[in-house]
């Protein structure tokens, strides 16, 4: 639902969000919604508000939301709608419900991804430590038919991505507090106040910037408690990768300088 002046706001007459509100952006993912879903409903700490943010399905995704909802009355699960596409739009969505509805910290995840049974507690527990945001370690799925070679290839192109990230001149320059972190978009959290400070993520599509780096790069010039935390596994789709090949991916990822027809690949 959605204010007359943009904001995300809570129906009339639901409960305020709870202390961590999780977004989890949606475009046409029937296929694997699912699964994410009960990745979610499985975490250790279970005190926490789901926000699935549909960004405009024409399968059943919304329908699955809402049963999976009614199959689990003891999740917090909101449903929301961002008619304007781009992933930065519908997670911005997702955030802010929760950060204006009464969310103290902020989480996110994408609907093709398996947080781990502990991915929840471990956030809580790397907030407790006194961070104000966090980068989580992205592995590959383990049941999309990759080989074990593959994995260890695509883990290590994602360290060889973070290590370039540091020295880039784009994550560079005047003003920052701390060196570049990458943050992957679907395994992250951070606190509802830096959030809003910062401005949050950019409203705009994957074709036009990737979102979580540019959050990244704000924060940088808020704060320096930010770190990676390694314990916050997600297990992410290699859909891309096995739809592109490895170089066109990480080309894709650094700088769009791979830029296929198609990037919904579903």
């Amino acid at each position: 639902m959605t204010a007359p002046g943009g904001e995300p706001t809570a129906p009339g007459g639901e409960p305020p969000v709870r202390a961590l509100c999780v977004a989890m952006p949606a475009l046409n993912e029937e296929k694997l919604i699912g699964q994410s879903l009960q990745a979610l409903a499985g975490q250790r700490h279970q005190d926490f508000t789901l926000v699935v943010v549909d960004n405009g399905s024409t399968d059943a995704t919304r329908s699955i939301v809402a049963d999976f909802a009614r199959l689990h009355p003891a999740m917090d699960i909101r449903l929301l709608r961002e008619p304007q596409k781009g992933t930065g739009a519908a997670a911005d969505t997702g955030m802010r419900f929760g950060a204006l509805n009464g969310a103290r910290w902020l989480a996110r995840t994408d609907s093709d991804c398996l947080p781990a049974a502990d991915w929840t507690l471990r956030i809580m527990e790397a907030f407790d430590d006194g961070l104000e945001m966090i980068a989580g370690q992205l592995n590959p799925r383990l049941d999309e038919g990759l080989a074990r070679n593959s994995r260890w290839l695509m883990l290590l192109a994602v360290e060889v991505a973070s290590f370039f990230g540091r020295i880039r001149p784009g994550n560079k320059g005047e003003g920052y507090l701390g060196p570049y972190q990458m943050l992957p978009g679907c395994n992250m959290a951070i606190t509802a106040e830096l959030y809003l400070r910062s401005g949050g993520f950019p409203r705009t599509s994957i074709e036009e910037l990737h979102e979580d780096r540019a959050l990244s790069n704000r924060v940088r010039k808020l704060t320096r408690s930010y770190a990676l935390r390694r314990n916050v596994v997600v297990f992410g789709s290699s859909r891309r990768v096995q739809a592109w090949g490895l170089p066109n991916t990480l080309a894709w990822y650094a700088d769009h300088r791979f830029r296929p027809d198609h990037v919904d690949i579903r």
